[in-house]
């Protein structure tokens, strides 16, 4: 899409999460995407219009291509056609297909003059991988909270862009567990967790991510660092360290799998 422009936008509903923006088709035809961003999981296409289309994929939103002059990314997209809102008719014969059936996804326009206060970003932490994001940062961050660390790094505030899966596998190699206040974790277990957060993250984008129930890639294939998943979804199994079972248990809402003997 890079470089490209938008010949037409086909928008088969009002709204995802949010409405979606007055005019959005009329906005976006002939618009130039100039440069495609990603800041935690939030995608920002700026545009030669001087509008920035920030898109988030909720829980089940996926975005897939078709289309003759894109080679390995030829596919069929996926999922109900019913799910199909947004489509991008790109120059060069390509689609690009928004589907979620859930609707938890959004799109926004925001002037790009101003797109450092858009307000969804401002409150972000860093991301793992990036120079700001270091076991010293997580000193300061984590020092005097009482929040349990699984729910410490829930928190895009002082993570951005960590999930669930990755949090438990990341504690989970790191040996902390993730009932132990944040404000003891500064220190020894910090400088294990930080590099910890970013070998998983790593080896989950080398993998093309993990395909658990909605997830699919723009060309419609599947991630596979499921397959690799020491503690997540792994309930009553063999711990792979020492032999005992993996728990699960609930905080916050959301499941978490751990070796109650191997993380402390």
């Amino acid at each position: 899409m890079e470089g490209r422009r938008i010949l037409r936008l086909e928008q088969r509903r009002a709204d995802l999460r949010f409405p979606l923006p007055e005019r959005f088709a009329e906005r976006l035809a002939n618009a130039r995407i100039d440069r495609l961003a990603r800041q935690a999981k939030f995608l920002a296409a700026h545009l030669s219009t001087g509008e920035v289309l920030v898109m988030h994929l909720g829980m089940s939103g996926r975005f897939t291509i078709s289309g003759a002059m894109q080679g390995d990314f030829v596919h069929d997209a996926g999922g109900l056609a019913a799910h199909d809102h947004v489509v991008f008719h790109m120059e060069g014969g390509e689609t690009v297909t928004y589907n979620d059936p859930r609707r938890f996804g959004f799109m926004e326009l925001w002037p790009a003059a101003s797109f450092e206060a858009y307000p969804r970003l401002m409150t972000m932490g860093p991301e793992p991988l990036s120079n700001g994001f270091s076991a010293a940062y997580l000193d300061k961050a984590l020092a005097g909270k009482a929040a349990p660390i699984k729910a410490a790094l829930l928190d895009q505030s002082i993570i951005a862009g960590l999930g669930n899966i990755y949090v438990c596998e990341a504690l989970y190699r790191a040996g902390v567990s993730p009932k132990r206040l944040s404000r003891s974790v500064p220190g020894v277990r910090a400088s294990r967790l930080a590099p910890a957060i970013n070998a998983v993250i790593a080896e989950a984008i080398d993998a093309g991510g993990s395909s658990i129930s909605d997830f699919a890639g723009t060309d419609g294939g599947l991630g596979y660092f499921q397959h690799r998943f020491d503690v997540y979804g792994r309930e009553g199994e063999a711990c792979k360290r020492c032999g005992a079972a993996v728990k699960r248990i609930v905080q916050s809402g959301r499941s978490t799998c751990y070796c109650a003997t191997c993380q402390r």
